[in-house]
């Protein structure tokens, strides 16, 4: 029996997941708590990956391992290595004016057509304008700049910081891959490079590719010391290796296969399987809708992120900041737990009985609403209900959802069929009622760490092809479209957008 990990270092936690390669079955698994913020120290990243390959019984049997991670965050590093401040992450919304600025001197149009993104405070280049414009005195010491999941793959192979790794501070031994680098905002999908100019506009300061043939050289003797390292983008299927053992991590050992990793959201389809015809709707921290392409995708109005995939397609995706931690306010609010939750909802009308919740509870990125608040509408003493206001916290929520969905198959995709994952999925209402927003045939996966199955995936055909894994299915729910509901939430968005 061949043995793979895969990692998901997530907003929330660090989750190890050791699966046999031929079946994906779950063998062990072990996870440790990130820091809460939105701004982090990596540091916390190591020691909580440290901690749950412990928990998931070390690595000593494993032949290959894959990161995938949280997108956008931004990791900079000086010359030795070290980080000159704690990671901004995508759920940081300093930079929303950054990203005004970046859009007012590129134009939406001409940044979509170059990266296939219109910048919001979410993405990488708008950190890098921010600290521009509030920290020019760490700009200056920054030498290279990495998204979690880089670099917690350059960690596990044996570099970091001075000191502090058996490798010390390589810098052209940072890599990444396609889909984490089409959500920086200065890498293009459609011609596979970084766009370097991006890049200088967004730090002001030039840039190069890591480069695995000057990995001898340390970046301030090099003759281009000026020059920020970006990670080397690795193509599908290629590999590089754990290069010494670093002692504090279980079963680190040379040679270790290591592959390419993935941004959450690309190592979740990767672990569901999904296919042509296929949107997957995850329901965690923030929201996403996204779909598999055989193209890459442009939208000028920056509604829909046209990232690209894992396994050389692309990936178009809608974010929402709002997702579970809804119906975690409400619930609270209302004294229940999820599941009392999902009762008192399940026990109202499709409609709420005309609540209708716009949940923009942290401001909002899709739409681009940075400073917006939640707002409560079609309060009546009739409508004022426990019921009803469960049901409109579940609505206003997949509502949101919806409208992503919507800006997807503008560009062209069709629908066949929804996957619904992440925390709340777990709920009956969560799935029946998005059977009725979505108006498409709803399917719940069994619940799983689908980003650390989808990285455990790709380390798998690391070691040749594999056969298809299967997909357990919780819960399965026809449509039944309640057109009443989407109206109903349109008309209150209208008026919100209106009123700003």
């Amino acid at each position: 029996m061949t043995l793979v990990a895969g990692v998901d270092t997530s907003t929330q936690s660090c989750k190890v997941l050791i699966v046999e390669a031929e079946t994906g079955a779950v063998v062990r698994e072990g996870r440790a708590p990130h820091p809460e913020g939105t701004a982090v120290d990596p540091a916390a990243w190591w020691a909580a990956f440290v901690a749950a390959v412990d928990a998931a019984g070390g690595l000593d049997d494993v032949a290959a391992i894959a990161v995938g991670g949280q997108q956008h965050g931004l990791v900079a590093l000086d010359a030795d290595g070290r980080v000159v401040r704690d990671a901004l992450l995508w759920n940081d919304t300093r930079s929303a004016g950054a990203a005004a600025d970046l859009v007012a001197e590129v134009g939406a149009a001409a940044y979509a057509a170059r990266t296939g993104l219109v910048p919001v405070a979410s993405f990488t280049a708008t950190k890098l304008r921010w600290m521009r414009d509030h920290e020019p005195d760490l700009v200056a010491s920054i030498a290279a700049v990495a998204l979690p999941h880089d670099w917690l793959t350059w960690r596990l192979r044996g570099y970091g910081p001075l000191g502090e790794s058996p490798l010390g501070p390589v810098l052209d031994e940072l890599v990444t891959d396609r889909s984490d680098a089409s959500g920086t905002g200065y890498w293009s999908p459609t011609t596979g490079a970084y766009d370097l100019e991006l890049f200088a506009l967004a730090l002001g300061r030039p840039a190069r590719e890591a480069d695995p043939d000057r990995a001898s050289e340390r970046l301030h003797n090099s003759g281009d010391a000026a020059a920020v390292v970006l990670p080397r983008v690795l193509p599908p299927g290629v590999s590089t290796t754990v290069d010494a053992e670093t002692p504090e991590l279980r079963g680190s050992r040379a040679g270790m296969l290591v592959g390419p990793g993935a941004g959450d959201n690309a190592a979740a389809a990767l672990g569901l399987g999904a296919a042509s015809g296929d949107v997957v709707v995850s329901i965690g921290t923030s929201g996403t809708v996204f779909a598999v392409s055989a193209s890459p995708l442009v939208d000028e109005s920056g509604a829909v992120a046209g990232f690209a995939d894992a396994g050389g397609a692309h990936l178009p995706l809608v974010a929402t900041l709002n997702a579970a931690r809804v119906l975690d306010t409400v619930a609270a609010l209302l004294g229940v737990d999820h599941d009392g939750l999902a009762e008192l909802a399940l026990a109202a009308e499709p409609g709420a009985g005309g609540l209708v919740l716009l949940p923009y509870f942290e401001g909002e990125r899709t739409p681009n609403l940075p400073d917006a608040t939640a707002t409560l509408t079609g309060m009546t003493l009739a409508s004022t209900t426990r019921e009803n206001l469960a049901r409109a916290a579940v609505e206003g929520m997949l509502c949101g959802l919806a409208d992503g969905l919507d800006a997807i198959t503008r560009l062209g995709l069709q629908p066949q069929r929804l996957l619904l994952v992440g925390g709340a999925a777990r709920s009956a209402a969560v799935s029946t009622i998005a059977a009725q927003v979505f108006g498409v045939p709803v399917v719940v996966p069994e619940p799983g760490e689908y980003v650390a199955r989808g990285a455990a995936r790709q380390a798998a055909e690391l070691l040749g092809s594999t056969p298809p894994w299967s997909l357990a299915v919780h819960a399965a729910v026809e449509h039944a479209a309640q057109p009443q509901v989407r109206a109903a939430y349109g008309a209150a968005s209208a008026a919100a957008h209106a009123s700003r």
